[in-house]
């Protein structure tokens, strides 16, 4: 991406830029350095979700899914990592789909290697979906890739702006709370 481009794109979210945020800029008494370091958060947060997005669409191109297909898998694997034990029904709530159509989903992704159904630990009448260790795996390399990637991106943001000598991390540990993806 061009430096011109990043400049244009980085007006977009100069909240000086657009009328109604001038005022509030304005009759909130933000200077111009608060409002220049607003203008930076803005810009690497919309780098960070097109990086995040890109990540994500190689990922599924990678593995060869659908978009729902990764979704799901996603889905599990962060259920997962918080302890919940995962049914068809929380995936087809999630994904906004039918029960027969998430049935039919996990039957690609079982077929396909990437999830496992197994006996649910507390309820007989149900199975828990489980993501298999090699996909997992490969996830892995995919994230371990994708942070090189983020860190090498990452450089010339945390020397942009005066005074500021890191980029914003990520809420970690149990105060975090993880919103649904849609």
């Amino acid at each position: 991406m061009g430096e011109a481009v990043r400049d244009d794109d980085r007006d977009l979210v100069d909240p000086r830029r657009l009328d109604a945020s001038a005022r509030l800029v304005h009759a909130q008494g933000l200077n111009d350095a608060d409002v220049d370091e607003i203008t930076d958060l803005f810009h690497a947060l919309r780098r960070w979700h097109r990086t995040s997005a890109a990540h994500s669409e190689a990922s599924r191109r990678y593995m060869r899914l659908g978009e729902n297909d990764m979704r799901a898998i996603r889905y599990v694997m962060s259920a997962g990592r918080d302890g919940a034990i995962v049914t068809s029904t929380m995936i087809a709530e999630h994904l906004g789909i039918t029960g027969p159509s998430v049935t039919k989903l996990l039957d690609r992704l079982e077929h396909a290697g990437h999830i496992r159904r197994e006996r649910h630990p507390r309820d007989r009448r149900s199975l828990s979906i489980v993501v298999t260790d090699e996909t997992r795996a490969g996830e892995g390399v995919r994230r371990r890739r994708s942070r090189a990637a983020l860190r090498r991106r990452r450089r010339p943001l945390a020397g942009g702006a005066p005074g500021r000598d890191e980029v914003p991390q990520p809420a970690r540990g149990p105060a975090r709370r993880r919103a649904p993806c849609r």
